[in-house]
């Protein structure tokens, strides 16, 4: 089968931000859902514009089939302010390089749906662009790609300015797209829901692999480990992902793209990615009983009313998640927990010993006159974080910041580097009581794990408000909802739970339709009654493979036991065999059953 675009031997740079691809050689075939991931500033928006041909290489080649349609999303456009959502997304007022207006489906009912979909259903197709904010604007150019029919799709951040029904949403309408996809994400959650080959830029090439970010990050490690030519601690970090990975359903994909077996054997000696146990001792150590006591609290914002007589506590420890669609009131509440704001009605009680830190969504102003480490210092010189006490360039150094970028001037910064700057002044003020608003915009997916990986030991209250659903499910054991009604909706099944109420019309999203506009329950095949069921086979299928996983541990642990004894052997032996297969053949069946189910 021909491609439909090939690189061959591209290099391109610039200027201040030096060579960022050398040689780079790729082919892309026509049903190709490629993820492509890198550092700030590897080079992942020049790969997109390269493969778009909206710029052209500096050395090199790109081709591009004959008559091929291509509809690129790129992080920054301009929408005329006198345009419409008509205009935009039915019209030509803003439209991909080699994109008609010509679109055989879409009519406004069809339109009304992607803009529902994307958390956009307030708008109507009259309403001007001019007056929105930067991320309404950002959808209503995706929703005018989505409505058209194209070769290959190119999005770069689609997720940004999405809550997590609309990420959700507009996986699943990708997932039933035809064509080819290329897609630059820090959304990690979604690259694996979407994504069947990863591309990773890095050191001015792009490495390619099977499968979504899951299975990437377990080639990654085994290709350092073969290879020995990363240091063990980054090895070790990345390992460590591993295993948050497998505390999800088994393989955490309907399609996983490498063996459990190795999975298993890599991460054999990896500990658990919290001890939950001694991190709530420490944290009650530096708290005491007492974090937030809300009682009968009312908040408005302007005339919308966020909460209404809510009586809520949080303790020692705790790491809640707080999701809702963009303008349910997450970032009011963080507010009134960081005491920005106060409470129009009832009684909001903070503990004596709570020093919280509160990381709001805009870049606050950071000291441009001052380099990378001396802004670090100057909060201070050695930071403790749980049980590790790190210096002030160590910490820079786990949020991706080199010796020769420390001295970097802070006016100089990217907007990613000043995002990780800013946390990283948060955290080295030791806080106690940690409020996250959207704490992964503009952060690399490395970037990203090292902030994990600080944050499981770290011991303290946490209160995270984000729709980056991996991140959530990583570092956080406790979901509410907002749903624009004045409650907080305690969600014992996290995020799935959340999903299911919206789609039920518990709150706003719009969650629930697929790419032409019908529920998600249609669209896999089944039934609603089908589809209960089989979610409940599911759960029940999963707690199978557990017991089976259980009884394989008791088994070895006799063979262990009786290593002298030939007839013991051979009868435990006997019956790991029966285990192994039992435990493959439900395996499958969760698989095939997965399939089938929106969102297993």
């Amino acid at each position: 089968m021909a491609n439909i675009i090939n690189l061959d031997r591209v290099s391109k740079g610039y200027g201040a931000a030096g060579q960022l691809l050398t040689d780079v050689s790729l082919g892309l075939d026509d049903d190709a859902r490629i993820g492509i991931v890198g550092l700030n500033g590897a080079g992942k928006s020049t790969l997109l514009r390269l493969l778009a041909k909206s710029e052209e290489p500096d050395s090199g080649r790109v081709t591009h089939r004959r008559d091929l349609r291509v509809a690129s999303l790129p992080q920054t456009f301009t929408l005329a302010a006198e345009a419409t959502v008509r205009d935009v997304v039915l019209g030509t007022a803003w439209l991909s390089e080699g994109m008609g207006a010509e679109h055989e489906w879409a009519g406004d009912a069809g339109v009304r749906a992607i803009l529902e979909g994307l958390g956009m259903g307030y708008l109507g197709l009259d309403t001007p662009v001019g007056p929105m904010s930067g991320g309404e604007r950002r959808r209503v150019a995706l929703a005018a790609l989505l409505v058209r029919e194209s070769d290959l799709l190119i999005l770069d951040e689609p997720t940004n300015h999405l809550d997590v029904a609309g990420v959700d949403w507009l996986a699943h309408y990708l997932l039933s797209r035809r064509g080819a996809l290329i897609v630059v994400t820090h959304d990690r959650w979604f690259l694996d829901a979407v994504c069947t080959a990863t591309w990773e830029v890095a050191d001015q090439q792009v490495l390619t692999y099977e499968g979504g970010y899951a299975a990437w990050t377990l080639a990654r490690v085994e290709r350092q480990r073969v290879a020995a030519a990363v240091e063990a601690r980054r090895q070790n970090l990345l390992r460590k992902e591993i295993a948050w990975l497998r505390r999800g359903p088994p393989a955490r994909t309907s399609k996983p793209q490498f063996r459990i077996d190795a999975a298993n054997a890599l991460i054999a000696d990896v500990p658990p990615v919290r001890d939950k146990v001694s991190l709530q001792r420490l944290a009650t150590s530096r708290l005491g009983k007492q974090v937030y006591d809300l009682e009968d609290v009312t908040l408005d914002a302007g005339p919308k009313r966020i909460l209404d007589g809510l009586t809520w506590q949080v303790g020692p420890g705790d790491r809640f998640a707080i999701l809702g669609a963009n303008g349910a009131g997450k970032t009011t509440l963080l507010r009134l927990l960081a005491g920005v704001t106060k409470p129009g009605g009832g009684r909001l009680v903070t503990g004596s010993t709570v020093r919280a830190a509160f990381l709001s969504q805009e870049l606050k102003e950071l000291p441009g006159d001052l380099r990378l480490l001396e802004a670090v210092e100057e909060v201070a010189k050695r930071v403790k974080l749980g049980d590790r006490e790190l210096s002030a360039g160590q910490l820079a150094e786990v949020f991706g910041f080199t010796d020769k970028r420390i001295w970097t001037p802070v006016s100089d910064l990217s907007g990613g580097e000043r995002r990780r700057l800013q946390l990283l002044r948060l955290l080295a003020t030791e806080p106690n009581v940690l409020l996250l608003d959207e704490p992964t915009n503009d952060l690399d997916t490395d970037t990203l794990a090292a902030l994990e990986d600080l944050l499981d030991s770290w011991p303290g209250t946490m209160i995270v408000a984000s729709h980056d659903r991996y991140l959530v499910e990583r570092v956080t054991d406790t979901a509410y909802g907002m749903f624009g009604d004045g409650r907080l909706v305690h969600l014992p099944g996290g995020i799935d739970e959340y999903l299911a109420r919206t789609a039920a019309g518990a709150g706003g999203g719009g969650g629930g339709v697929t790419a032409s506009g019908v529920p998600k329950e249609a669209a896999s095949g089944l039934s609603a009654g089908d589809l209960r069921q089989a979610r409940k086979d599911l759960t029940r299928l999963e707690r199978q493979l557990a017991k089976l996983d259980e009884r394989v541990v008791k088994i070895n642990e006799k063979l262990a036991q009786h290593g002298s004894d030939y007839d013991k052997i051979m009868e435990f032996d006997a019956q790991l065999k029966a285990v192994q297969q039992e435990r493959t053949e439900v395996e499958e069946a969760w698989l095939e059953l997965a399939e089938q189910v929106p969102g297993s």
